[in-house]
């Protein structure tokens, strides 16, 4: 029983010593993943007033946070998870998966008759250790997130997505390319050195 709490406590240590964690409690964020859309928002910058933006596996909401706050709440947002979301400011949220018909089309009632601006994920899988089953289940998650950028984004659109260096990654780049005008792959301060997530920003949608 012992290591266990050992191995829980050293979590719990790196996230109490985590400037990202700390930074995020210190200025209202919802966690620290907010600062790895910043980060790419600061050098993409792809967000604009008035967009219509779909957040996939939003909980617990700080990407939909991130772009009420820098748009100052004028952005059409619709985040979609699997899990529960404390509500937000100007963010409409749909449980459930986004792949069923119905949460599909509750998605497009609310984003209106204009088309999507931008699609972005932060989705990952549930972890298991096993790079030959984590890699796989990661890269299922980010075919998804660019099938559903393809069912809806507008022309000139934007797709940001993360995604795990490994298997599979090259052959999703070049899928992504095929469909957007520029495809970068970037990894920003705020993601952990030892963590193999990358961000895929791919801007100029083609139908």
């Amino acid at each position: 029983m012992s290591k266990p709490r050992r191995t829980g406590g050293s979590w719990r240590d790196r996230q109490e010593r985590d400037p990202y964690v700390q930074m995020a409690r210190r200025d209202g964020w919802r966690s620290r993943a907010v600062y790895k859309l910043e980060q790419i928002d600061e050098k993409e910058r792809f967000l604009r007033p008035d967009m219509v933006v779909v957040d996939l596996g939003s909980a617990p909401g700080s990407w939909s946070q991130y772009v009420t706050k820098r748009l100052k709440g004028r952005a059409r947002i619709v985040a979609v998870d699997l899990l529960e979301m404390d509500s937000l400011p100007d963010v409409d949220f749909v449980q459930g998966d986004f792949q069923d018909d119905q949460v599909f089309e509750q998605l497009l009632q609310i984003a209106g008759e204009r088309e999507v601006d931008l699609v972005m994920s932060d989705m990952a899988p549930n972890i298991s250790g096993n790079k030959a089953v984590d890699q796989p289940r990661s890269m299922y998650l980010v075919e998804l997130a660019l099938d559903m950028a393809r069912r809806v984004l507008k022309p000139r659109g934007s797709f940001v997505c993360k995604v795990f260096q490994g298997e599979g990654i090259d052959e999703f780049v070049t899928d992504a390319r095929s469909s957007f005008e520029r495809v970068r792959v970037m990894k920003p301060k705020a993601s952990r050195a030892g963590s193999r997530e990358v961000y895929l920003v791919a801007r100029g949608y083609q139908l």
